[in-house]
């Protein structure tokens, strides 16, 4: 991907934004499919009157929801100009407060704000972080929660804690993703970590991952997740997880009887945020992450 040249005429905006990915194919657009890329940009065209292309810090899946996402958008100065009308709101508060009005509800832009224009929600991040939360037994299933995956066997929280230490670190994580041709499937992994929150806290009684990196591949979070259930279930062995990764690559995982990693329903998955460095820092870290990650 060519690093995208920024227009001078143009003002760079932050939004912050969550969704409820249940009803949507995934972020990015795609002819005859509801998506989040789709619908947020249908809404700015209705407030710009001009389109507006969007990019994200991280695509999601279909059915994976988002409490932290972000991405980026350029608009001419004298679009922002005419979004507050006659209120005192600032241009970028107007435009959370009409996004409002013109979304639908599974969409809620949280905070908008101009940014330098070397800011790049996508090869800017220095990090993302992820939650998976299961319910594991009828007392903690809830019909109102649909970011919670229901399932029907307990799950050993430690073992697959235990499990997951062994991914940390960088590693080539291929055997965990869906490749896409001359991308590296190199990543560090920060965070995996397992646990059932205790009373009075939230998500009291799931299991639930928090899991982090510099960045993921597609599919990688999910696959991560089926193989560290398929542990707490019982039906792997504790070091399955670690087998699949040394592998390398997902036709030897399969021919060597290891067997690949069995990818976890999308329902479970949210976003939670994207980390990005100080402004002085964000043009090194962009041009630093295309050349890695073209």
């Amino acid at each position: 991907m060519h690093e995208v040249a920024t227009d001078p005429e143009r003002i760079r905006l932050r939004l912050d934004l969550s969704y409820d990915g249940t009803d949507f194919h995934g972020w990015a657009t795609q002819p005859g499919h509801r998506t989040v890329q789709g619908v947020l940009e249908a809404a700015l065209l209705k407030l710009a009157r001009i389109p507006v292309r969007v990019t994200v810090a991280g695509r999601t899946d279909a059915g994976v929801h988002a409490r932290g996402q972000v991405c980026h958008l350029d608009l001419p100065p004298a679009v922002l100009a005419t979004l507050p009308g006659r209120s005192d709101r600032t241009p970028a508060q107007a435009l959370v407060t009409r996004l409002g009005g013109v979304l639908p509800e599974d969409v809620v832009v949280r905070a908008a704000c101009e940014v330098p224009a070397a800011f790049d929600a996508r090869f800017g991040a220095l990090g993302r972080r992820y939650r998976y939360r299961i319910s594991d037994g009828p007392e903690v299933h809830d019909p109102l929660r649909r970011d919670v995956l229901r399932h029907r066997r307990p799950l050993d929280v430690e073992t697959m804690d235990q499990a997951g230490r062994a991914l940390l670190g960088e590693h080539d994580f291929l055997s965990y993703c869906r490749p896409r041709e001359g991308a590296t499937t190199i990543r560090t992994l920060r965070t995996l970590r397992w646990e059932r929150p205790g009373p009075g806290l939230a998500d009291e009684g799931l299991v639930v991952a928090t899991i982090e990196a510099d960045a993921f591949c597609h599919h990688m979070v999910r696959s991560l997740v089926g193989a560290l259930m398929a542990v707490g279930e019982g039906r792997r062995e504790q070091i399955w997880p670690q087998q699949i990764l040394t592998a390398r690559t997902r036709e030897s995982a399969g021919r060597g009887g290891i067997g690949a990693a069995p990818m976890s329903p999308a329902q479970g998955l949210t976003l939670e945020g994207v980390e990005y460095p100080p402004d002085d820092r964000l043009a090194a870290q962009a041009r630093a992450t295309r050349v890695m990650r073209r």
